[in-house]
């Protein structure tokens, strides 16, 4: 599938490597305002087990939270944040890290099959190609594994679906599609047809973001 709305990589790089300068502000902005989400995917990615990709690591926020059971990789697109990223986990001698590396989600370079449970916090909206990158993760979970997102989904109409439009413009220029909604990735899922949805739930804040769990399928279309 093609690249959609008006987000590139290029684009993308260039915000993140914009925020990377302002990593405290950064992980004070988006750190407690989504720490929930957080928590509740990590702790649904541990409950699976064994090796965990995370997609999207950013500076690496999210690595402290993990118990330590389990082997952690974590890629970003943007070099600037992964190098915040590896800082942390010098700083915090986090040994469940396995690596970081540098990666584009639509093309991620891992085997078929190679993790347990692949985990996207607050991702999906901000990359290109959400249907390309959910395709790369569905090929390398593993059968019975799971895949995990953290996002806000846009509404599908009333007052907070004009004003998530209005907004688009603006929130493309700080990394992501406020209106990206739930119709759409159920389209994807039933065009993939390797997944089933295990859990749906809203979290916090205000019940607008959603935390979604869906079970890799024995076969899915072109494995």
């Amino acid at each position: 599938m093609s690249m959609t709305g008006e987000l590139s990589n290029d684009s993308v790089a260039k915000t993140y490597a914009q925020w990377a300068r302002f990593a405290p502000i950064y992980d004070l902005v988006f750190g407690p305002a989504l720490s929930q989400g957080r928590k509740d995917s990590i702790a649904a990615a541990e409950r699976v087990g064994g090796r965990i990709l995370d997609v999207g690591i950013g500076t690496g926020i999210s690595l402290t939270k993990y118990s330590g059971r389990n082997r952690v990789v974590g890629v970003d697109y943007s070099e600037p944040m992964l190098r915040k990223a590896q800082a942390r986990v010098k700083e915090h001698k986090l040994k469940h890290v396995e690596a970081l590396a540098v990666m584009d989600g639509t093309r991620l370079g891992f085997p078929d099959r190679a993790f347990d449970a692949v985990l996207a916090q607050y991702v999906i909206t901000t990359v290109p190609d959400p249907e390309g990158t959910l395709d790369e993760f569905v090929r390398v979970t593993r059968p019975g594994g799971e895949i995990i997102l953290v996002n806000h989904l846009g509404a599908e109409k009333g007052f907070r679906a004009d004003l998530e439009r209005s907004f688009a413009p603006m929130a493309r220029k700080l990394g992501w599609q406020p209106e990206f909604s739930w119709a759409r990735i159920d389209r994807w899922m039933r065009r993939n047809g390797g997944v089933n949805v295990v859990e749906r739930r809203s979290m916090p804040p205000f019940g607008h973001f959603s935390l979604i769990r869906f079970e890799r399928l024995a076969l899915a279309r072109g494995q």
